[in-house]
């Protein structure tokens, strides 16, 4: 886990970490407009300020320091925390990151602590949000790992908080939604027979957002949109942002009259009739 200094998150260090020693190429002026992208100063800040909390109590704070309200729907649907079963909680992924930080103060409160998500590994450059998560790396060394990792979040006695579409939504046709959903959450649940938990998070990013989404994923070998979610973030400060948690989905339901990636769509679907 990072150490937590008033320079937690260095893009300079950051692009060492990737590019090695091919970042010293990387123009002064090109290190300075990420720096400005990436809000380092005001996320460093931050940082420093609430680096006595970790997991849940920083994921609060920093609903928060963002002033987001949060109206949620459905909130009885939330399985009773002592029932002694394990839950995996799926959502859509409209912003990238609010609706991360969001949802698991929410989850992490009603289950005190007892949950993780999978994340980027840059996001293990934040150690407040280090505790509740298991780090993936799906372009680099760590993707070889990726199955190993989901395996023992599954096998853990924690619930699990997934993003099945991996990305943040894009818009297509003006209507914005996530790309499909991947499997995984399916097959995991059916295996460890974990029900499983539809959640629609509402909200959506800036209309250049998409434009530089849709140019990136069509034309760029690497996805240049995901540089700027945290000015994304800020852009969303003040918001509400509404909740609604469905019922939970047995997992028998999940049977083999379906693939799994086929039913990893139905629940896509039924997330976005919430």
């Amino acid at each position: 886990m990072a150490e937590i200094t008033k320079k937690t998150v260095d893009i300079e260090k950051i692009l060492k970490g990737k590019m090695g020693a091919k970042a010293k190429f990387v123009p002064a002026f090109l290190v300075n407009w990420l720096k400005r992208i990436a809000h380092e100063d005001q996320v460093n800040a931050f940082l420093w300020d609430s680096r006595d909390k970790q997991g849940v109590e920083w994921l609060e704070e920093c609903v928060r320091y963002l002033d987001m309200t949060l109206q949620i729907e459905g909130q009885e649907n939330l399985p009773d925390p002592h029932d002694g079963r394990f839950y995996t909680f799926v959502s859509n992924h409209p912003l990238g990151g609010e609706d991360g930080v969001a949802l698991g103060a929410v989850i992490g409160r009603h289950y005190d602590g007892h949950f993780r998500y999978l994340v980027n590994d840059l996001l293990m450059n934040l150690p407040g949000l280090a505790p509740v998560c298991i780090p993936i790396n799906k372009t680099g060394s760590q993707s070889r790992n990726f199955p190993a990792m989901v395996e023992a979040g599954f096998q853990s006695t924690n619930h699990m908080l997934m993003f099945p579409a991996g990305l943040c939504s894009r818009r297509k046709d003006g209507v914005i939604k996530d790309i499909p959903w991947t499997k995984t959450f399916i097959s995991k649940s059916v295996q460890y027979q974990r029900d499983v938990v539809p959640i629609h998070f509402g909200g959506q990013n800036s209309d250049f957002f998409y434009r530089l989404a849709n140019f990136s994923d069509r034309f760029l070998p690497f996805n240049l949109a995901m540089m700027f979610l945290v000015d994304e973030m800020y852009k969303n400060v003040h918001k509400t942002f509404r909740i609604a948690i469905g019922k939970p989905i047995p997992w028998q339901t999940f049977d083999k009259s379906k693939k799994p990636v086929e039913w990893a769509q139905y629940v896509k679907e039924i997330v976005y009739t919430l």
